[in-house]
């Protein structure tokens, strides 16, 4: 694969190493949202078949990146948040019961569960990062591993650390889970789109996904898969769009108390934004013409030298069979100074993100290895 930065609209006097914070827009995409934007100048042009049809198409979309045999157990969500507190809303607690979560993860995959298991009289058991990087995502993987018994009901995690890009054993997480009937929820926000992930190889409970790192689409849109568990369920809000038979405009007066199939009951009101679902719809064609193993294995191509740079020069990265290629978090230690670094980053346009105490770098196909030579330059000099 080569580099693609053609295809996005990307100032050559930047150098963008930030597409964990938000990716650049694709010309496709930027191209579709501004068709459909200038459609609403003739509402007429919008015929009542659009309000459905152009989700269906992005969960059709959606269910192939990830590998869902069935479109009907996605859902549009507006964000995260929303997503998760579908999940958490519809998870059986009782007293005493154990969720797990990942030390320092997105509060968004946060705050949900911790609110559920106030009500519910659960306990949230946060596994942390050993403090040596020697094996750290190793060890951090066994000790999430050996934190599952028969008392835990759900974990919900990432598939990447959103800081660092260490990698979870979710296959092996998976198993376990399985073991005491726990639920596994993935936040594949920093992953989903750069990293390979199939339902049919790893078969979570859930996975919700900001459409607007790694998915490449725009902002206040994104997706989920649940499965068949929580077809039954209760969704956080009642829009009419997902209720049987709302296809008819003439009847839906005529209150219906079955749900659409599945996880239809979890769309967002509104998930026929008729601006932003196509933009998301081709950005994930895009993906899957790309496919998530190339962008990885071309992640890994173009910043293998610079981190082995940076690892001579100090800097603590996690080990790179414990770590996502498009993703890795840079540590200081007492030889480096943190706002010298973010100087020299500034003054010569380099743009990564500061998360905790690391350093977040995060390429994708619109980088080229020049791009890493010149941070692992500035780091080093």
């Amino acid at each position: 694969m080569k580099c693609q930065k053609h295809l996005f609209t990307l100032s050559e006097d930047i150098t963008y190493l930030n597409g964990a914070y938000m990716s650049p827009q694709l010309k496709s995409v930027s191209e579709i949202g501004i068709t459909n934007l200038l459609k609403k100048e003739d509402p007429s042009s919008t015929p009542p078949q659009d309000f459905f049809s152009s989700r269906v198409t992005l969960k059709k979309r959606f269910a192939q990146l990830i590998g869902a045999s069935d479109y009907t157990n996605t859902a549009i969500i507006p964000s995260v948040s929303y997503g998760i507190a579908n999940a958490a809303t519809n998870i059986k607690l009782q007293k005493g019961d154990e969720i797990i979560l990942v030390e320092e993860q997105f509060p968004s995959n946060y705050y949900s569960w911790k609110r559920i298991a106030d009500q519910k009289e659960a306990k949230i058991t946060l596994i942390k990062p050993p403090k040596n990087f020697r094996e750290r995502g190793k060890i951090w993987n066994e000790s999430i591993l050996a934190a599952i018994n028969s008392k835990t009901a759900c974990i919900a995690m990432a598939q990447v650390h959103w800081a660092d890009g260490t990698l979870f054993d979710l296959k092996a997480i998976r198993e376990k889970s399985l073991q005491f009937g726990a639920k596994l929820i993935i936040d594949a926000t920093q992953s989903l789109g750069a990293y390979p992930f199939s339902i049919q190889d790893i078969p979570v409970d859930a996975v919700i996904c900001g459409g607007y790192k790694w998915l490449l689409g725009p902002y206040s849109l994104g997706m989920a898969y649940y499965n068949d568990s929580f077809n039954d369920g209760i969704p956080i809000e009642e829009n009419w769009m997902n209720r049987m038979h709302s296809e008819d405009f003439s009847s839906l007066t005529r209150y219906e108390s079955n749900y659409q199939d599945k996880a239809s009951r979890y769309s967002v009101g509104e998930s026929s934004n008729f601006i932003l679902t196509p933009m998301l719809t081709r950005a994930i064609e895009q993906l899957i013409e790309w496919q998530p193993a190339q962008i990885q294995k071309y992640a890994a191509t173009i910043t293998t030298n610079c981190i082995e740079s940076l690892q001579e020069a100090g800097y603590l990265i996690e080990d790179d069979k414990y770590r996502a290629s498009h993703l890795f978090g840079i540590y200081l230690t007492e030889n480096h100074d943190m706002n010298t670094i973010k100087r020299k980053l500034a003054e010569h346009k380099i743009y990564v993100s500061y998360r905790g105490e690391a350093i977040r770098v995060s390429a994708h196909i619109y980088n080229e290895e020049k791009d890493l030579e010149l941070l692992s330059n500035l780091l080093t000099e």
